[in-house]
């Protein structure tokens, strides 16, 4: 296969993947609390990220890259997957799957504006009409289209879908301190949040009964949340000869994620939801779109020979 044809195999099978994740957090949320969920799918992916390291021989960057910055990946760690999926699979397991989903896609506008203090990065006008039309769209969905009265079904749902937002992109804001390879840096991540995981999950619940079909439920959180799909898409933006290409792929996601919704949870989709959502990729699309066609248009000064 040519590179661009592998690079978009790769996208298009993580953005497959992903899009059923919505799918089943609902579904292994009926065998799992979210706190065992968390621990069910975490231990997997570790072990899955393991292996795949050590085929690569690339276990000794383990210790190397902890060593160089331990209270990084501490760090990281607690915020994700420690803090962030419990929050995530709090919210799922309130909210019906489509509105998790789509209040979930918000981390996208919510960056670059923490960015700006976080970072030092300049706040574009692309990313205010982004955040207002984006944020238009979540009170679309949050109201379920109610939107002259501002009544909320599910408040701390909604909630704690904004704190996984936020919590999300600190993540990724943390990571770019991080100059190591990735895979590694994601299961360093999850080794640091393991015993924590674990040490909670004792101390306040109970370790979960795992029949099959609730490992199975569990371990596909954890290879195609976590794991395997993380891989695929760092390989697709390596091999692709342009990155926003590959990129623009992730957006097939949420329709496809509302497709295995309807299908398999057999959810009922709102018009208020589709509203709301196609509000959220609109913003995300200009937020891309608009600084580019700003170079555009301004106007080209012809130097004086």
């Amino acid at each position: 296969m040519k590179t661009s044809s592998q690079a978009y195999a790769y996208g298009l099978g993580a953005v497959l993947l992903w899009s059923t994740v919505a799918t089943a957090f609902k579904i292994a949320l009926t065998f799992f609390t979210p706190l065992q969920l968390v621990f069910v799918a975490t231990l997997v992916s570790s072990l899955c990220l393991l292996g795949l390291l050590g085929y690569q021989r690339k276990l000794p960057l383990l210790w190397q890259q902890f060593r160089a910055r331990p209270l990084l990946y501490l760090q990281t760690g607690l915020i994700s997957p420690f803090l962030y999926y419990q929050v995530l699979f709090k919210a799922y397991d309130i909210l019906p799957a489509q509105q998790a989903l789509s209040l979930n896609y918000t981390w996208g506008i919510l960056l670059p504006l923490l960015s700006v203090p976080m970072l030092g990065q300049k706040l574009r006008a692309s990313d205010i009409i982004a955040a207002l039309i984006a944020y238009f769209g979540v009170l679309v969905i949050a109201t379920e289209g109610h939107i002259a009265t501002l009544e909320f079904e599910h408040p701390l749902g909604i909630a704690l879908c904004f704190t996984g937002t936020l919590l999300w992109c600190l993540y990724w804001i943390v990571n770019t301190k991080d100059k190591g390879d990735p895979v590694v840096s994601l299961l360093l991540s999850f080794l640091v949040a393991l015993p924590c995981i674990t040490l909670m999950l004792i101390s306040t619940q109970s370790l979960p009964q795992l029949s099959f079909t609730a490992l199975l439920a569990g371990a596909y959180v954890g290879l195609f949340e976590m794991g395997i799909t993380f891989v695929l898409w760092l390989l697709a933006l390596k091999k692709a000869t342009r990155t926003a290409s590959i990129s623009n792929l992730v957006f097939l996601s949420p329709v496809l994620s509302m497709c295995f919704i309807a299908l398999i949870l057999g959810e009922t989709i709102m018009p208020s939801t589709l509203l709301g959502l196609g509000l959220i990729i609109l913003a995300l699309l200009l937020q891309q779109l608009l600084p580019h066609i700003g170079k555009h248009r301004r106007p080209r000064i012809r130097r004086s020979l």
